[in-house]
């Protein structure tokens, strides 16, 4: 029973006022704390593909990209370096990449999708160390059966022109090869699967 000298409809339009305003000052309250779970601008920069241009690379030459905190190279081989691959099996420890990451177009013999261009992490998957890019064959300091590759000089792992790690070494795999496709014969994307040449 109502009480004497009580406006229901006051009260009702009352009531559903302050609930109306309560709801709006939440959402305002929560859009920042809801804002604050999304990556930061310089966050989704860094995991961003990054485009890398090769038309100035040189047969033999390495381009260094950084993708995702981390250096990437891009090796123009030469028709040598290429045909050097065939004979470097008995000395690897995974000739066939069966152990190594790479994605599923870079699982042919030369690890690309291009034969003349080889795209890796440039992280050794020892302890993380960052090989040298030693591309002459036959130095002095690694020995005359080196064909030019990759050299760690931390404990002394060795990749060849394919970054597949040689028998012997403390490196466990082959080198890392991150997604990444054409976008024309002289621009690379780094960061975002592909595999159409």
């Amino acid at each position: 029973m109502p009480e004497e000298g009580v406006n229901l409809q006051k009260r009702r339009f009352l009531t559903t006022t302050t609930a109306v305003v309560g709801a709006v000052g939440a959402g305002f309250a929560a859009v920042p704390f809801i804002a604050n779970w999304q990556p930061s601008q310089r966050a989704r920069a860094a995991g961003a593909p990054e485009e890398a241009d090769i038309s100035g690379l040189a047969a033999g030459g390495l381009l260094r990209v950084k993708w995702r905190g981390k250096v990437c190279w891009i090796v123009r081989r030469t028709p040598e370096q290429i045909a050097e691959l065939k004979t470097l099996d008995g000395q690897l420890a995974d000739p066939n990449s069966i152990a190594s990451r790479q994605p599923d177009y870079c699982a042919n013999p030369h690890r690309s999708i291009k034969p003349d261009y080889f795209v890796a992490i440039g992280i050794c998957t020892h302890l993380g160390c960052s090989p040298t890019f030693r591309p002459e064959v036959a130095p002095a300091d690694l020995g005359a059966d080196w064909q030019g590759g990759f050299y760690c000089p931390c404990h002394g792992s060795k990749f060849d022109m394919a970054g597949r790690v040689y028998a012997g070494v403390p490196a466990p795999t082959n080198l890392e090869i991150p997604p990444h496709r054409y976008l024309s014969d002289d621009v690379i994307l780094i960061g975002a699967d592909g595999g159409d040449v």
